[in-house]
This record gives C-alpha cells, structure tokens and sequence, in this order.
C-alpha cells in the first residue's frame, strides 16, 4: 500500500466545497475530524502527524478533511454554524462513499463529531475525542469555564501570533514542546496557510460550545 500523501478531492456541502484525502484500504472507516486549523496538504510535513495518519491507515481507510473555512476547503462568510460544520463530515463521508465510520476528533472537531453523531447515530460506529470541552465560555452551571474578556483576550493573542514574525513558530513550540525546529516551521506554516487572522477574530462571536469555527 502506497503511504505516500494522498490526492486531494472535493466533496459538495449545500454550496460549500471541502477538501478531503482518503488513505489506505482497511475493513473499516476513520474520519478525522480536525480542530480549529487543518491544511490536508501540508499536515503531511508534520512528521508527528504524518506517523500518526500512517498508522491508523494500516489498520483502516482514513478520512481526512478541511472544515468550511480552512485549508483547502471553501472559505465562507460570517461564522457557520455546528450544524453546518458537522454537515462537512456527511459531505466528506458520501463523497467517498462511507456509510459508517469511526470519527476521531480534537478540540473544536469534538462538538462537531458529537451533533453528527447524535444527528446520524447509524453512520456512526465509534467516537474519539480529544481534549474538547462541553462549552468555552463560563455559566453558572458550567463554572470552569472562561469569561468572556479572558476568551476575547486568548483570540486577540492568537490572532497577534499571526500577525507577529515568528509568532506562529512561537505558537506551534507551545503546542509540540517535543518537535524539532522543522517541525515547528511546518506547523507554522501549515496554520498560516491553513487560515487567516479573520478566521481566529471572527470566530470570536461564536456560539460558546463550538469555538474557532
């Protein structure tokens, strides 16, 4: 089996395209559902995730996508909405023609797997998450969350992160303490291509569950 970076294909969302990979040939199917940045292309410089990918591709057919908004998939106005989001992954899964499958996901993919699965419980075999949460913002029944300015203060410093040389490299050391510098310049340069300042700022008036759209 060929573990070399798959072709990108395009699967229809109402008017929306998403950009999507399909690698190895196991019995079952894995959707991985991206956080709030993916680039299907350069995700593939990532050695860490590129290992990753590989090994769940020896034991299953993966499904790998762009959320409406980043990487290679379309972008779009204003801020979608979970539904819409998580309509990416019926997109994705009719277009290669997957009609059940494992859904791993992380951080804000988690919402999104969570409604597809509760919209489309027998498309559904598995679910993997990953460090999401039930919402961001605080509430009174949810305490630990953050309040409004600490969140509107964590966008802010995202979006400065983009706009500051060597932000991003800064950004991709906090998130892989472990990789080499080559690494972090992929990272860096897989979330600069894989969406832009709006996208963080924006997503800024999402709902509080489903942050960063």
């Amino acid at each position: 089996m060929g573990m070399g970076m798959p072709e990108t294909r395009y699967a229809r969302s109402g008017d929306v395209s998403i950009a999507y990979q399909v690698l190895g040939e196991g019995p079952f199917d894995v959707v991985v559902v991206p956080g709030s940045v993916s680039h299907v292309e350069l995700q593939w410089e990532i050695a860490r995730f590129a290992a990753f990918l590989r090994g769940v591709a020896e034991q299953a057919r993966v499904l790998l996508f762009d959320k409406r908004g980043t990487g290679l998939s379309d972008r779009v106005a204003g801020v979608p909405t979970l539904e819409e989001r998580s309509d990416d992954i019926r997109a994705v899964m009719d277009a290669a023609g997957s009609e059940r499958a494992a859904l791993a996901s992380a951080e804000e993919g988690v919402p999104m797997s969570v409604v597809f699965a509760a919209s489309h419980p027998e498309r559904v075999s598995a679910l993997v998450l990953y460090q999401g949460s039930a919402r961001w913002l605080w509430a009174p029944n949810y305490p630990i969350g953050e309040t409004e300015r600490e969140a509107r203060q964590e966008i802010e410093e995202e979006v400065e992160a983009f706009l500051t040389p060597g932000g991003l490299e800064a950004l991709a050391r906090s998130f892989y303490p472990s990789a080499d510098e080559e690494e972090i310049r992929a990272a860096a340069r897989m979330h600069r291509y894989g969406a832009s300042p709006r996208h963080h700022r924006g997503a800024g008036a999402d709902e509080p569950g489903d942050r960063r759209a």
